[in-house]
This record gives C-alpha cells, sequence and structure tokens, in this order.
C-alpha cells in the first residue's frame, strides 16, 4: 500500500513539474510574440530644387523629419514589382536599389509632389474653378477647396480612409495649422493612401490622366513643374541629368540647417 502511495506521490510530482516547465514556455513564447514590429531604416532624402531655393531666400524649407515621417509610413507594396515600369522615368534603378534607397526615393517624391501642388507650404489652400475639380465635397459640402501640403480634401477622408475631422476643423480659422488636414503628417499620411490606391490597387501607371494630382498628369502644365522639381531623387535611382542646380548629397537637412544658419546671422 505504500508503494502504491509513493507511486501516486511521484506521479504528482512529475505531473507538476510538466504543467511548471508548459507554462514557462508558453509565457517565453507569449513574450516574443508580443515584441513590436522592427522600425524600417530610412536614410536622408535629397533635396528638390524649391527646397534650395526657399532656404536662399530666407523661407521656410521642407522639414527633414516629414522624410522620416514617409519613409516609415511607404507599405511594402510599394517597393517591390507591383510598382509601375514608368517609375523608371525618374528612377531608372527602381528595381535592383535596396529598400533603404526606395522609401528615400518615396519622400523625395511627395517633397517633388508638394512643391509643385503647394510649394512646400502646409497651410496653403486653393479653390478650383475647372469643372472636373469644382465637384461638392461629400464631407464639407464645398466645391473645387484643395488644402496642404498635397492639396487634399476633406471628402478624401470618406474615399481612402484618411484622418480629416472635418467637424473640429470648420470650428477653426482656415489657415490654422491646428486644422487636421493642413497638420503636415496627416495630409502625407492620406497622399501615401491616395498614390496606393491608384498605382497598386487599381494597378495605374505612375503618371496617367486619371491620377488624383494634375501634377502627375503628363501633358498639363502642372506635370512640367511637377518633372523639374524630380531632377534630384536618390543617387542610387541612377538618374541622368545634365545640370542641376542641387546636388545629390545635399539633402533636406542640410538645406533646412543652411536657412537657420543664414536667419540666425541676420
Amino acid at each position: 500500500m505504500a508503494s502504491i502511495y509513493g507511486k501516486n506521490r511521484a506521479y504528482v510530482a512529475l505531473l507538476a513539474l510538466t504543467v511548471v516547465v508548459l507554462c514557462s514556455q508558453c509565457k517565453t513564447s507569449k513574450t516574443v510574440q508580443a515584441q513590436p514590429p522592427q522600425s524600417p531604416q530610412v536614410k536622408p532624402a535629397p533635396a528638390t530644387p524649391i527646397d534650395t531655393k526657399k532656404a536662399q531666400l530666407g523661407d521656410k524649407t521642407w522639414e527633414p523629419e516629414w522624410d522620416v515621417f514617409i519613409e516609415k509610413s511607404i507599405p511594402p507594396e510599394m517597393l517591390g514589382w507591383q510598382v509601375p515600369r514608368d517609375v523608371k522615368r525618374f528612377c531608372p534603378r527602381f528595381y535592383n536599389m535596396n529598400e533603404v534607397d526606395k522609401r528615400a526615393f518615396w519622400a523625395y517624391f511627395f517633397q517633388a509632389l508638394a512643391g509643385a501642388e503647394a510649394g512646400l507650404e502646409p497651410r496653403t489652400r486653393a479653390h478650383h474653378m475647372q469643372p472636373e475639380v469644382s465637384v461638392p465635397d461629400p464631407v464639407t459640402g464645398m466645391s473645387g477647396q484643395t488644402e496642404g501640403l498635397l492639396q487634399l480634401t476633406y471628402g478624401d477622408s470618406k474615399r481612402y480612409g484618411c484622418d480629416f475631422d472635418w467637424k473640429a476643423d470648420r470650428k477653426l480659422p482656415p489657415k490654422d495649422p491646428r486644422r487636421t488636414i493642413l497638420q503636415p503628417e496627416r495630409n502625407l499620411a492620406c497622399g501615401i493612401k491616395i498614390l496606393e490606391n491608384q498605382i497598386i490597387e487599381q494597378h495605374k501607371p505612375l503618371f496617367t490622366r486619371t491620377s488624383y494630382w494634375s501634377t502627375l498628369q503628363p501633358g498639363r502644365l502642372s506635370y512640367r513643374v511637377f518633372a523639374k522639381e524630380m531632377i534630384n531623387p536618390p543617387e542610387a535611382c541612377g538618374l541622368a541629368v545634365k545640370s542641376a542646380p542641387v546636388t545629390p548629397q545635399t539633402t533636406t537637412a542640410t538645406v533646412k540647417a543652411q536657412a537657420d544658419q543664414m536667419k540666425g546671422s541676420q
């Protein structure tokens, strides 16, 4: 009887030890799963001609942290073979570049787009009279009104899930930087969603007459303005330019430092 009792005690002890080991493994597994994803590596983006010009004139320049935000926000699909072939127009080696350089290219691309659309000024507001643009906004009811770095609308919050709050913004002055549509990161995040929809979800070219932005529609005057800003993409793109007022070694950070130094010496 004592022998059976001893065996039972040994069995219970072994069972308890097994439970402890399994629970320990569960905790370890949960700890590993709970680790946040690594933030993508970024690098300084080159400066556009308009950015360097604004620095020379003592105007407000592009903020380098906007580059970082864009580079970290680019979805994986915009780094691979799903990107339309006409990206090679301004970045011939795009498909052979590493992800860090591709992210830097997109940062430069959106800087050029913001330069052509809003002169790099986050609080830019425009009213358009063209029939294709002057349509009622489904959120505000106003027609032809675009705002921010990429000249977007509140209707984009419905169409693309952009983080704009018209109910709060309507209580603020038109150019108040607290307005969600004028906040650079929200505006840029929306622009990334719109472009992703165009080139990844709809499988359209990067430059097409049906693009959201007229600046990406070949043949239009605004496209030529955009193209002039695209002459200094990352060196890894391998774009051959005969002459340029700025070099790939000139980044948005160096331009901002130059502008700040000029202001400090005045």
